[in-house]
């Protein structure tokens, strides 16, 4: 009887050691992402729509701190540029929180992308 042997791919595998080297890098880079997470979460960013008329203020876990309107922005006739104004502001700084954290992220794992990690 013929027995076929598998054979792991040219680089593939290591033993026991290259494994474990490997769990304490994934492990590490856990640590870091979780660190660099709750350090983000400690900013504020501030956006501003229609030049400058809305400005909002939110924390790095996406909770709105502040939002702050000039006074001839408040037209009674046009309540609903005013909403459209405070939405862009909102939606803004929430793409920047997400961006930051992203690019931080990315500083960390380099271009791995890890399900579920961030």
């Amino acid at each position: 009887m013929n027995q076929m042997k598998a054979r792991l791919p040219q680089g593939m595998g290591g033993g026991p050691q290259n494994m474990n080297a490997m769990i304490r890098q994934a492990q590490k880079m856990q640590e870091d992402m979780k660190a660099k997470q709750e350090e983000l979460e400690q900013l504020t960013f501030k956006t501003t729509s229609g030049g400058g008329m809305v400005e909002v203020t939110i924390s790095g876990k996406k909770e709105v701190q502040s939002i702050v309107l000039k006074p001839e922005i408040v037209d009674p006739e046009d309540i609903e540029m005013l909403q459209d104004l405070i939405v862009a502001a909102v939606n803004e700084a929430i793409r920047t929180v997400e961006e930051t954290t992203n690019a931080e992220m990315e500083k960390i794992t380099g271009s791995l992308q890890i399900p579920g990690m961030m």
